[in-house]
C-alpha cells in the first residue's frame, strides 16, 4: 500500500468564514491529498493556577471548530477527501451520541469518516461536560466496544461497567464498520491500539516515533493479527522544508501507511519547530500547493 498523503486542518487559525474552511478543504481535495485530519477541544481553559498542571499547547485563547460538525459540513462540499479525527476526546463525551454522529457523517459523506480517538489531558475540559477524568482509560476500551457494537446490531442489550444500553439502537446505522484509530504516543495506548484498532495517530514527525511505532508492530503481531489491519499516521511540519523527504522516506521504510502535513503556528513551541507567521487562510491554502509540488 502506497503511503497516503494529507493534510492537518489550521483549526485554531483559519478563522470563522465558511467559505475560506470549503475552499482549504477543497483545495486540499483537488490538490490530491487523500485525507485531512482535525483536532478536538470543546472548551479551552486557562493555564494559569492550575493544580493538577494543564500541560497540553492550548489554552481559553484558541479556537477549535467542532468535528463532528465541521465534518457534516463538509461531507457536503468535498467528493473523495477522507475526514479524520485526529483525535476526538471520547471519554468527555457520550458514546452513544458519537456513534449518532459518526454515522451520520459516514453515510452523508458516503463512507469517508475515519474517526481518529483519544483520551485527552484537559481535565477543566473533562470537569465542565461532567466527565470523571481519572477513569478515563477503562472507560475508553468500553467506548469502543460499544461503539462498535451499535454500528453492527440494530438493537443492542449491553450491561458493561460504565455503559447500559437496554434493546436500543441507533439507526441509520452507516452501511460499514466505521476506521476506529486511537491517538498513541506511549506504550499502554499502543498496546490498545495493536489490540483493537484499526491504525494509530502519532500526531508527530516519523523519526520521533520509529521507536514506537516498532513497538506497535510487534504488539500487533503478539495479538495475532496482520500488520495490514493496523494503519499508522505521523507528522511533517510545513516549517521545515529541509526534512520533508527524508521523513516520508524513513516513514515508508518503517511501514507507516499515512502522513500528513502541519502548516498551523499554534503549539509549535511545543512540537519543537519554528512559527511561520501565517497571515490568514491564503497562507494555509499556499502551503498546501508547496507542499504537493514540492514532493510531487
Amino acid at each position: 500500500m502506497s503511503l497516503q498523503i494529507g493534510a492537518i486542518f489550521p483549526t485554531t487559525e483559519i478563522g470563522n468564514d465558511p467559505i475560506a474552511i470549503r475552499d482549504w478543504a477543497q483545495t486540499a481535495e483537488q490538490l490530491g491529498y487523500r485525507h485531512m485530519v482535525t483536532y478536538d477541544h470543546v472548551l479551552g481553559a486557562e493555564h494559569a493556577d492550575r493544580e493538577p498542571r494543564l500541560m497540553g499547547p492550548y489554552t481559553e485563547n484558541d479556537p477549535f471548530h467542532e468535528p463532528m460538525v465541521l465534518y457534516g459540513y463538509l461531507a457536503g462540499v468535498t467528493d473523495s477527501l477522507e475526514l479524520c479525527t485526529g483525535v476526538l476526546i471520547l471519554p468527555q463525551r457520550q458514546t452513544a451520541l458519537v456513534a449518532k454522529q459518526a454515522a451520520q457523517i459516514d453515510l452523508l459523506s458516503q463512507g469517508r469518516l475515519r474517526l481518529g480517538v483519544g483520551t485527552g489531558w484537559n481535565w477543566v475540559e473533562y470537569d465542565a461536560l461532567n466527565q470523571p477524568f481519572e477513569n478515563r482509560g477503562k472507560r475508553f476500551d468500553e467506548q469502543i466496544e460499544v461503539l462498535r457494537k451499535l454500528w453492527r446490531e440494530p438493537v443492542l442489550d449491553y450491561q458493561g461497567e460504565h455503559h447500559r444500553i437496554e434493546r436500543a439502537g441507533i439507526l441509520p446505522q452507516p452501511e460499514r464498520d466505521i476506521p476506529l484509530w486511537l491517538g498513541a504516543l506511549s506504550e499502554v495506548a499502543i498496546r490498545r491500539a495493536a489490540r483493537v484498532g484499526d491504525g494509530v495517530i502519532f500526531g508527530t514527525k516519523p523519526s520521533r516515533v520509529k521507536r514506537l511505532h516498532d513497538r506497535l508492530r510487534e504488539y500487533v503481531d503478539a495479538a495475532g493479527r496482520p500488520q495490514s489491519q493496523v494503519g499508522a499516521e505521523a507528522v511533517v511540519d510545513f516549517s521545515e522544508p529541509e526534512s520533508w523527504q527524508q521523513e516520508i522516506e524513513l516513514w515508508q521504510a518503517a511501514g507507516g501507511t499515512h502522513l500528513s502535513l502541519r502548516a498551523m503556528d499554534t503549539g509549535a513551541a511545543l512540537v519543537g519547530v519554528k512559527p511561520m507567521g501565517y497571515t490568514g487562510p491564503a497562507d494555509y491554502i499556499r502551503a498546501l500547493e508547496t507542499f504537493k509540488k514540492e514532493i510531487g
